[in-house]
């Protein structure tokens, strides 16, 4: 330090400082939840703030150097501010997922996220700092004295973290092998390391980027006497658990509860937490046992088949899965005819009967990408026609309102899906008498109200809780000749399934044959007139 400023190292350090200090709630709330307070366990916790302290300086010192100084310690503040944002608001973590997520996410969804708390998070622990490291004045003492004190002072730091380790071993070894979800709140240096896992992904090679065919033997065969016409939803944010059709004490379903027709699957779970991991993931031939990425999807296949696909979007996109099948955009009024504060879903189905006469020939796949009870808005994702559960959140900052009044607003989104579903089920009804008709139904993933403390979705599978992961499902069929044994079906709607039998139960369905379908994963295996 000196009179006249401070040095590169002194500043780098209040700034580390004041990030560990006041942005790292949730980091902490987390750590005592889980080694809990005893005077025992209180050195190994001290420790770890030294330690932790030290990590952070050691991420960040190789950057923040001579020039780079000053933007580098400021670009650190805001982003952990907002970071520490997230994760005390919603119990979130910033891991290469979610980044995914902020990147595909469109200027309607920005806007739900903007609330006067997280202004107030991003001026005072991010703004504020940030213009105080800019009015400072750095010491600058010449390359090669700043170099060996940097070099100290990494040394300085490489001590912090091995001194602790060695006296405290017993508690890093649980803290590392058996608590690695904590490592996911630890800001900025977990953030951090998402940020380049992602740009890693996102900049690789063109030759890595390269689609890789599938299915390239898929065939309908010709003897095939019937037409199909098949609607898949896909859902946005929708819990099993809320649904009335698998046990809700309220009414969510009520429009659904009255087509015999209907099968709801209780126990389907989703392969990701988020939009732009589950969509690609259910519609990817590998599932959840691989990357979606760099293949072909269901789409695709079915589409060599000779089936006509076509998906409609009142969401955000369909995050690479109909890039090459057509596609409308159904966000903006000059396309979606239903649109009051919001454009609705049920604004998708206007053109739907046109589109379908239009093809006199050959099956059908329409895909309709719900925004359904995308958050945290969920009093904007119905008509006020459907606000029948009362009091209701009227805010996007969740913290302004009782845990009531946000599920009442979620649970009158449902409802509105509920008659989504209905409508679209009219729609098939009226087209049976010339197709093999059915409606496949399943949501992307689900989403935490406020259980443990936890909002939204996200966080990463291995620790996501069951609220994000277990999602409704359920199958409608139409027409005179459809081959489905539906009492068959609704025998097995408590087994297990997951997004990964949705590529093979389509296929199936659509009776296309390929080396790359597997009947183990074809819900409907089983469940056909005829079968054994």
């Amino acid at each position: 330090m000196s009179a006249r400023g401070l040095t590169g190292n002194a500043l780098l350090l209040l700034v580390t400082g004041w990030v560990i200090g006041v942005d790292n709630f949730s980091f902490f709330g987390n750590v005592l939840k889980t080694y809990g307070t005893a005077p025992a366990m209180l050195p190994a916790l001290m420790s770890l703030v030294l330690a932790f302290a030290a990590v952070s300086v050691l991420l960040v010192a190789p950057f923040a150097f001579g020039r780079a100084t000053k933007p580098v310690l400021i670009v650190l503040l805001l982003i952990s501010a907002l970071t520490a944002y997230f994760m005390d608001s919603y119990g979130v973590v910033i891991n290469d997922e979610m980044l995914q997520n902020v990147v595909q996410t469109n200027p309607a969804e920005a806007r739900d996220l903007f609330n006067f708390r997280l202004l107030a998070y991003f001026v005072g622990l991010g703004i504020v700092p940030a213009w105080l490291v800019g009015r400072v004045r750095l010491v600058w003492r010449g390359w090669r004295v700043e170099l060996v004190a940097r070099l100290k002072l990494l040394g300085v730091m490489l001590l912090a973290i091995v001194v602790p380790v060695l006296l405290f071993g017993g508690f890093y070894a649980s803290f590392v092998r058996e608590h690695k979800p904590l490592r996911s709140y630890a800001n900025p240096a977990f953030p951090l390391y998402s940020v380049v896992k992602y740009a890693r992904g996102r900049f690789a090679s063109p030759a890595d980027k390269t689609i890789q065919p599938i299915g390239l033997d898929a065939r309908i065969p010709r003897a095939d006497p019937h037409r199909e016409l098949v609607i898949l939803v896909v859902g946005e944010t929708a819990r099993a658990d809320h649904f009335s059709l698998n046990g809700y004490a309220r009414e969510t379903n009520p429009l659904l509860k009255q087509e015999p027709g209907v099968v709801s699957f209780g126990d389907f779970h989703a392969c990701g937490t988020s939009t732009a991991v589950s969509v690609p993931c259910m519609f990817s031939v590998n599932g959840s046992n691989g990357k979606a990425e760099g293949q072909e999807s269901l789409l695709d296949v079915v589409q060599r088949a000779g089936v006509a696909v076509l998906w409609l979007d009142n969401n955000s996109d369909s995050k690479g899965v109909a890039l090459r099948v057509p596609y409308q955009d159904f966000k903006s009024p000059a396309v979606n005819t239903v649109c009051d504060v919001e454009c609705r879903d049920e604004g998708m189905l206007v053109p739907l009967q046109a589109y379908i006469d239009s093809h006199p020939a050959g099956d059908i796949l329409i895909v309709l990408h719900q925004m359904g009870n995308h958050g945290p808005a969920y009093y904007k994702r119905y008509p006020p026609a459907f606000e029948r559960f009362k009091p209701t959140c009227q805010n996007n900052d969740l913290s302004q309102c009782t845990a009531e009044e946000i599920i009442n607003a979620y649970d009158n989104a449902l409802l509105y899906t509920d008659y989504f579903l209905a409508k679209t089920i009219e729609l098939l009804k009226r087209n049976s008498d010339r197709f093999e008709t059915a409606l496949f139904y399943v949501s992307d993933h689900g989403e935490s109200l406020g259980e443990g403390g936890t909002w939204l979705h996200g966080l990463p599978r291995a620790i996501a809780p069951k609220a994000q992961l277990h999602v409704p499902a359920l199958m409608w069929f139409g027409g005179r000749h459809h081959e489905v044994d539906v009492a068959a079906l609704r025998a097995k709607h408590n087994q297990p399934y997951s997004h990964d039998h949705l590529f093979h139960t389509v296929l199936g369905f659509f009776e296309i044959e390929t080396a790359i379908y597997r009947p183990e994963l074809d819900i409907l295996t089983g469940a056909r007139k005829g079968d054994w």
